[in-house]
């Protein structure tokens, strides 16, 4: 892989902010937190404190793209918001394609209520799901 150390990936949203986290000597990445977003703002005191906790050496930010690659509204501000990540933590952010991200995550829990195994705190989860999804995509291109 291109980079070693710990990976930070963010499922950007207006609303929440998914989490994940990934390291390099295993190349697993695993959900960490939703973070709530107030008014438009991420909950950055929370955002400091995993930056500080986990000291990534690199954050992947989720690029949300319509289906046929064109950029949306949401593409411009998840750009924004990356750019207020690196510039905040002097780490290097990469953006990385996130389409689909969100029905696959919706489709791990789906199986996962078939089978019974998902509770309503899990489905809470949902969008650190697709953060680890981001960040799978991001560690098998490397």
């Amino acid at each position: 892989m291109a980079a070693t150390g710990i990976w930070l990936a963010l499922d950007f949203g207006f609303a929440r902010i998914g989490v994940a986290i990934g390291q390099a000597l295993t190349g697993i990445a695993r959900p960490l937190a939703v973070l709530r977003c107030s008014k438009g703002e991420p909950d950055w005191n929370r955002l400091d404190q995993m930056v500080k906790e986990w000291r990534p050496n690199i954050i992947v930010v989720g690029r949300p793209l319509h289906a046929d690659g064109a950029a949306s509204e949401m593409t411009k501000a998840a750009e924004q918001f990356s750019a207020a990540v690196s510039s905040r933590y002097h780490i290097k952010v990469e953006m990385h394609d996130e389409r689909l991200t969100s029905k696959a995550a919706e489709s791990h829990f789906a199986e996962a209520r078939k089978q019974g195994k998902a509770k309503a705190k899990q489905a809470r989860q949902l969008d650190a799901v697709a953060a680890c999804i981001i960040l799978e995509s991001w560690m098998s291109e490397q």
